[in-house]
C-alpha cells in the first residue's frame, strides 16, 4: 500500500515516514499544500495523511479540492486542532478520519489499517488464496501450515498480489502501490523481488501460485 504524508513539521514528517516504511508501506512526502496537491492529483495513493496547517494551501482546502475533482483516496487528517467544530469541518470537507496530535504511533497504525481495509471493501485482517494466508496485523504468512518469513518489501508485494488475486497486475501497477515516487521503473527490482517471493512461496510446493502472464504482468492464481 502506498501512502502520501503531507506535513510541514520536518520532525513529525520524518517520524511518520520512517515508522510507516518500517511497517512495509511505500511512503511519499510533501511539506506544503501545493506540493501535496500535485502529488495527490498526479500519483495513485491508497491513503493520504494530511496536516491542516500547511503553507501554500491549507489541509481543508486541499481535501475539498481533491473531493471536488472526484478523487476518492482515503484521507486521515492529523492535526493539533482538537476542538469538535474543527474535527467536524475536516470530516465535512471529505476526510475519512481525524486524529489529533499528540498521538501514539500504535493508534495511528490502527487507523491506517482500518481505512485501508475500508478501501479494499472489507473488514477482515486476514487474506487467503488457496493454502496461502496472510495476517495483516501480525504480518504472519503461512502456506500449508508452514510459516514463511518475509522482509517488509516482500510482504508488501505479496499483499498487493493477494489483494488482486486472479487479476493480472502490471509492473507499473506494482510500482505505483509498492514503491515510492522516486522508484526507477526501468530497473529490474520488481523482477528480483518476485523471484525472492517465488523462492519462498512456491519453490517447495507442487502448486505454483505466482504466475507470469507473458507481455502483460503477473498474477497470483489459486
Amino acid at each position: 500500500m502506498r501512502i502520501l504524508v503531507i506535513e510541514d513539521e520536518i520532525k513529525i514528517a520524518a517520524f511518520l515516514k520512517r515508522g510507516l516504511k518500517e511497517e512495509g508501506y511505500a511512503v511519499d512526502q510533501a511539506t506544503d499544500g501545493e506540493q501535496g496537491y500535485f502529488l495527490a492529483s498526479t500519483q495513485e495513493y491508497d491513503l493520504i495523511i494530511l496536516d491542516l496547517m500547511l503553507p501554500g494551501m491549507d489541509g481543508i482546502s486541499l481535501c475539498r479540492k481533491l473531493r471536488s475533482e472526484g478523487n476518492e483516496v482515503k484521507i486521515l487528517i492529523l492535526s493539533a486542532r482538537d476542538k469538535v467544530k474543527e474535527k467536524v469541518m475536516g470530516l465535512d470537507a471529505g476526510a475519512d478520519d481525524y486524529l489529533t496530535k499528540l498521538f501514539s504511533f500504535e493508534e495511528l497504525l490502527a487507523r491506517v489499517r482500518a481505512l485501508l481495509r475500508k478501501k479494499k471493501g472489507g473488514s477482515s485482517t486476514r487474506l487467503q488464496v488457496a493454502d496461502l494466508s496472510m495476517d495483516l496485523l501480525t504480518h504472519k504468512v503461512m502456506r500449508a501450515g508452514r510459516e514463511i518469513e518475509l522482509t517488509a518489501k516482500e510482504f508488501s508485494l505479496l499483499e498487493y498480489l493477494m489483494l488482486n488475486a486472479g487479476t493480472v497486475v502490471t509492473r507499473t501497477m506494482i510500482a505505483e502501490h509498492v514503491w515510492d515516487v522516486n522508484f526507477d521503473t526501468f530497473t529490474n527490482v520488481i523482477d528480483v523481488f518476485l523471484s525472492y517471493l517465488r523462492n519462498k512461496i512456491d519453490r517447495e510446493f507442487p502448486k505454483k501460485l505466482i504466475q507470469t502472464v507473458r507481455g502483460r504482468g503477473y498474477m497470483l492464481k489459486s
